[in-house]
């Protein structure tokens, strides 16, 4: 197996520490001393699938290919802006991948890993995607889920 191109996509939005510390019970100094995070990027705008398409996209540039192209697309996701149609059909559909087969593989933080371990079937290109939108603002004000 031979890596032809990567791309990646974050939410423009970026909170720090100090900002989640103005609207729920915490520090910068607690949330760095157990996580080592210091600010974390927040979609307002974007979808799971905006940001799937973005980085296929920013990979069929860097590896100087189209996206008819691949013929295997698997999107390592728990959290899909739908069900049906799934978010590697979306993305199938918006680079082109006319001929593709295309799946959601449903494995939490190791679906990238189980997605790579499934494209052995694979004959020819493929493109692998991992992608998720974890907190959904609004719920609370506790250090699980901050309000928006």
């Amino acid at each position: 197996m031979k890596f032809l191109g990567t791309g990646s996509a974050l939410p423009k939005k970026v909170v720090s520490n100090d900002d989640l510390a103005q609207v729920m019970d915490t520090s910068d100094e607690w949330i760095r001393s157990r996580t080592g995070i210091g600010m974390r990027h927040i979609a307002v705008e974007e979808t799971t699938t905006s940001m799937a398409v973005e980085a296929a996209e920013k990979a069929l540039a860097d590896a100087k290919i189209s996206g008819c192209e691949i013929d295997l697309i698997i999107a390592g996701t728990i959290s899909p802006d739908y069900i049906f149609p799934s978010l590697a059909c979306e993305v199938q559909a918006a680079i082109g991948a006319k001929s593709a087969t295309a799946f959601d593989l449903s494995a939490g933080c190791s679906g990238f890993l189980f997605a790579l371990a499934n494209s052995k079937v694979c004959s020819k290109q493929l493109e692998i995607l991992s992608a998720a939108l974890n907190a959904l603002p609004g719920r609370s004000r506790d250090r699980v889920t901050p309000k928006s």
